[in-house]
């Protein structure tokens, strides 16, 4: 099995990963992801996946790397991680009164047959209208400070969602149907992982 490294210290991600059954190591990217937007979204977090990468890279000599970034869109604006719960507060009542997209981008590297693929995915998710007290009541229960958007779709968040298009993981951080399509190209195969490790049991 060849070294898999998640250039993220989200451990939303980390959960995904574990959940498809793949062994990893973390290496945390210092990268500042760019937030203006001057093509279009998809580009923008495929580029900031890339960076992440591309950064994890430089910190070993053997394996694969996987990163991702995540912003949501409402109209033309980016909204990333909160710079603080005044900032948080006010994205929830913004997202709450309209329809929102969430980018998430992907980049794999292939350290050893030197080769990056890379992608994206978006979804566009509804919520119901929230008061201040709901969100009041929900920072109580779970920080804000750590997702793009103030909220945690897999989380207590999930109760202000009405629905969704598109993928669910997208909106959480990770596409992960993405992310297996690609992870084949560099021959890690989840499907067979798993099967191995069952035939171990």
């Amino acid at each position: 099995m060849r070294k898999i490294i998640l250039a993220s210290r989200s451990k939303a991600r980390q959960k995904l990963l574990k959940q498809i059954g793949l062994k990893f190591q973390v290496v945390g990217s210092r990268v500042k992801e760019k937030r203006i937007l001057k093509k279009g979204c998809g580009d923008l977090v495929v580029e900031n996946a890339l960076m992440k990468a591309r950064d994890a890279a430089k910190k070993i000599d053997s394996g694969i790397v996987i990163a991702a970034d995540t912003v949501v869109l409402v109209g033309t604006k980016i909204i990333g991680k909160p710079k603080d719960l005044k900032d948080a507060f006010s994205t929830l009542k913004i997202l709450s009164k309209e329809p929102q997209w969430v980018y998430s981008g992907l980049a794999v590297i292939d350290i050893d047959n030197k080769k990056t693929f890379t992608d994206y995915d978006k979804t566009k998710v509804y919520m119901y209208r929230l008061s201040d007290e709901d969100i009041k009541n929900y920072f109580k229960q779970t920080s804000p400070m750590d997702k793009a958007g103030s909220f945690d779709i897999q989380g207590m968040g999930g109760m202000f969602i009405d629905r969704i298009e598109g993928c669910f993981y997208n909106v959480v951080g990770l596409p992960l149907a993405k992310l297996v399509r690609i992870l084949k190209k560099v021959n890690v195969d989840i499907f067979k992982l798993r099967m191995r490790k069952g035939k171990r049991r």
